[in-house]
């Protein structure tokens, strides 16, 4: 554990230190996703593509349960860290480690039970089913790895060793690259081989990460001597853990809800919609990875109740995220043909697809404003406005404007759905920072005030 890092390195050394690597790590998991649509986009097949394209929200689900526990395990580590209690720090992350894998078994073993309802609800058609359920049965049975996947890197990132959370994604990913062209195009496996590919990926992260935190760290533990069924372990976790949860699970619910909507313009429509999504990803998640990466510098440092450096820490990441996405924003404006054109060959797939890239990317340049202001509310355990973040984005603001889009505008209403719910959660997000942080300058005012009168 890196306590000069947290204490001693300025603000944005700190930042770029954490930070840094679990961006890689992010754009690492943007191509982890994006090698499968690839490379099952070079088989030519708008249902196959189709396929993967509407079981991305279903993978999204197995991840939410992982981060219950990476992210609510995570944040609470880092608090932990800042008041020094080491040898919780060990009863939490090795809880988190043995929860993960029971949670993982059984949702594996119900998406098994309930594959044919599960996948109808997803948008599947007559075309896609067969090869839905093909690529959705190999994603159940590794469900425990991915969960764990999702955690640990999380886990390890908490108590600042953002390098080697790096390290463990890549190992998945690049398994998962060199793997799919191998399956899905030399072996013929279309969809099944690009399965097969992500669990072998997720299994080598887990088994990187499981030699890290039995030999290299000194502060974490997955040993099951340590875990501790205590309530204020538990609690801990979850509060932090169920609003992310939440929020991915709301973020796979939206897009079902959009799959199906788009899946009655056709499967060319899916795929035309499902490669832009992919490709603003990478931009997403590098601004996800921002604000991920802060979070151990922000918990730390709001548990030894340095706000100063914390507020420091998050205008800093602010000012990076805006610059970077406006130099993004304006790539996929200009380049958007190009772009789409790497996955796929279909014309019709391309023009269609990089107009709704455009409109995909209107929101980035400001995007990031409201990841980091959630990280940031995760990291101090404050759950109320975190939740109301994370049910906003993919909830309160999509499900509506998606409905509202669609009986108004059809297709076109569906496309700024996304857009419309980002610039309001945006908004929000603001304000809800402003409230919290002025609670907190007012709880040190008085604290200084009581103090000296004493």
């Amino acid at each position: 554990m890196k306590e000069e890092l947290f204490e001693k390195y300025s603000v944005p050394k700190a930042i770029m230190t954490l930070a840094l690597p679990t961006i890689l790590g992010m754009l690492v998991t943007v191509f982890y996703n994006m090698a499968d649509t690839f490379f099952v986009g070079k088989t030519n097949d708008p249902n196959q593509m189709a396929s993967v394209v509407l079981i991305f929200p279903l993978f999204m689900v197995l991840m939410a349960f992982g981060n219950i526990f990476g992210i609510g395990g995570g944040t609470y580590i880092s608090r932990l860290l800042g008041l020094k209690e080491y040898e919780k720090v060990k009863n939490v992350s090795s809880f988190c480690f043995f929860a993960c894998i029971v949670v993982g078994i059984v949702i594996g073993i119900l998406l098994l039970l309930f594959m044919e309802g599960v996948l109808f609800l997803s948008g599947s058609t007559d075309k896609t089913y067969t090869f839905a359920k093909s690529y959705m049965s190999i994603i159940a049975i590794g469900t425990p790895f991915i969960c764990l996947q999702q955690a640990l890197g999380q886990i390890v990132r908490a108590e600042g060793a953002a390098r080697s959370a790096m390290i463990g994604m890549m190992i998945g990913t690049i398994v998962n690259i060199i793997l799919d062209p191998v399956m899905i195009l030399g072996m013929g496996m279309g969809v099944v081989g690009a399965a097969i590919a992500t669990i072998i990926g997720n299994i080598c992260s887990v088994f990187y990460y499981i030699y890290y935190l039995t030999k290299k760290t000194t502060v974490l533990s997955i040993s099951i001597k340590k875990v501790k069924m205590k309530w204020d372990i538990i609690s801990n976790i979850l509060t932090i853990g169920i609003p992310v949860f939440v929020n991915n699970i709301l973020f796979s619910v939206a897009n079902l809800v959009l799959n199906n909507f788009a899946s009655g313009y056709g499967e060319i429509v899916v795929s035309s919609m499902g490669i832009p999504h992919r490709i603003n990803s990478l931009p997403v998640m590098v601004m996800i990875g921002l604000s991920q990466g802060i979070q151990p510098f922000i918990g730390y440092n709001y548990s030894a109740k340095n706000h100063k450096r914390m507020n420091d820490a998050i205008r800093f990441s602010v000012i990076s995220s805006v610059i970077f996405g406006t130099i993004i924003t304006a790539i996929s404006f200009f380049a958007a043909e190009p772009l789409v054109g790497i996955f796929i060959k279909n014309t019709e797939i391309i023009k269609m697809g990089s107009i709704f890239l455009k409109i995909f990317v209107i929101p980035i340049p400001i995007l990031g404003i409201q990841f980091i202001f959630m990280n940031a509310f995760q990291a101090m355990g404050k759950a109320l406005p975190a939740l109301i973040l994370s049910i906003c984005r993919q909830g309160v603001a999509f499900i509506p404007a998606l409905i509202i889009g669609k009986k108004l505008f059809g297709l076109y209403g569906i496309i700024w759905a996304q857009p419309v719910s980002d610039l309001i959660t945006i908004a929000i997000s603001i304000v809800l920072y402003i409230i919290i942080y002025g609670f907190i300058k007012r709880e040190v005012r008085t604290k200084e005030e009581l103090l000296a009168v004493s």
